[in-house]
Formats: C-alpha cells, structure tokens, sequence
C-alpha cells in the first residue's frame, strides 16, 4: 500500500501528459470545440453518476451494516459506479475513457469481482470473521476463567 502512495504522483504527472496528448490530437482531429464539449459533456455525465452511485452505495452499505452482513457485490457495485463517475468527472478524454469503461456492466463486472476477492483476500489475512470485527480466536480455556481479587493502587490512591 505504501508503495502504490509512493508511487500516486507519477502516475498522477504521466496521466496528465497522456490527457494532454490526447485532447490534442482529438482537437487536430475533430476541431478543438468539438473536443472541448466531450470533454464538458463527460464531465457533467461524471458527476450526476457520481451522486447517484453514492448515495445508492451508502444506502447499500448502512444496510449490509445494520444486518451485520459482509457487503456483498450490491455495495462493491456502488463503489465501482463511484470510482467510474470519478474517473468521468475528472476533465480529460482518457480518465472518461477509463470511467466509461467501469459504468458499462462488463466493466463494472469485472472491477467490481476483483474488488471483492481483493477485500476477502485482506479480511481473511487479518483474520477477520465478520465485517467489522475482531480477530478470530480458537477455544481456549482461559477465556471463561474468573480470577477473584482486589486491585491494589501502589500510590495508595
């Protein structure tokens, strides 16, 4: 995980010379208006999907919280909506190419599975038993075992 933080500002500064690349070559190709409005229509269509996916996503999350059930691919599906009215909104004709491709269903499908073997994969490997809780623990003896006792405050509290 550190790794990829490191690693965010590059792949950050690469995006924008490739959005860079490619507005210019749309606008040589298609004239700069033309790509201008893909650019503003991509945009407006990124941040209605956005808003509708989140609240949906919430919604779905607060009930998989409520019934103390894992969120299933309902909540994981909402996520990747979001991710993909994200990448719409973002100004630029690759990151809407990438967000287009996440809000269509096999896409979506596809982001949204791996999103969710890669969430059990960390749940499983830090033991988790149920959403939000503890590590798992065997049986063991101890667990019930009273101890009478006093407590004594070396302070003399």
């Amino acid at each position: 995980m550190r790794r990829a933080l490191t690693l965010l500002p590059l792949a950050a500064a690469i995006t924008v010379l490739l959005e860079i690349v490619v507005f210019t070559a749309v606008s040589r190709r298609l004239g700069f208006a033309v790509a201008l409005l893909l650019v503003l229509l991509t945009s407006l269509v990124g941040v209605e999907l956005v808003r509708r996916e989140g609240a949906r996503a919430w919604r779905r999350f607060r009930a998989a919280l409520h019934t103390g059930a894992p969120p299933g691919p309902q909540v994981t599906d909402g996520l990747v909506g979001m991710a993909a009215g994200l990448l719409l909104a973002v100004p630029g004709l690759v990151t809407s190419l990438a967000g287009a491709v996440l809000a269509l269903p096999p896409g979506r499908r596809i982001a949204r599975d791996a999103l969710q073997r890669a969430a059990q994969q960390r749940m499983t490997a830090v033991g988790m038993w149920q959403w939000g809780g503890a590590p798992r623990r065997g049986p063991h003896p101890d667990h019930d075992t009273v101890i009478e006792g006093e407590v004594i405050d070396p302070n003399g509290q």
